[in-house]
């Protein structure tokens, strides 16, 4: 079963996002998203 994570905005901080991640990968995901709070698409890193 996938853990969920919360990705957050590298620009603001707004915690936008909380999707599934696969069993083990160890790295931390970093995906470009929408944030609604900047109106842009940034880089959202994962969140502990």
């Amino acid at each position: 079963m996938a853990k969920k994570v919360v990705l957050s905005c590298g620009k603001c901080g707004s915690r936008n996002y909380s999707i599934p991640k696969k069993e083990g990968t160890t790295e931390r995901l970093e995906l470009k998203k929408f944030c609604s709070h900047c109106n842009e698409h940034t880089m959202h890193k994962q969140t502990l």
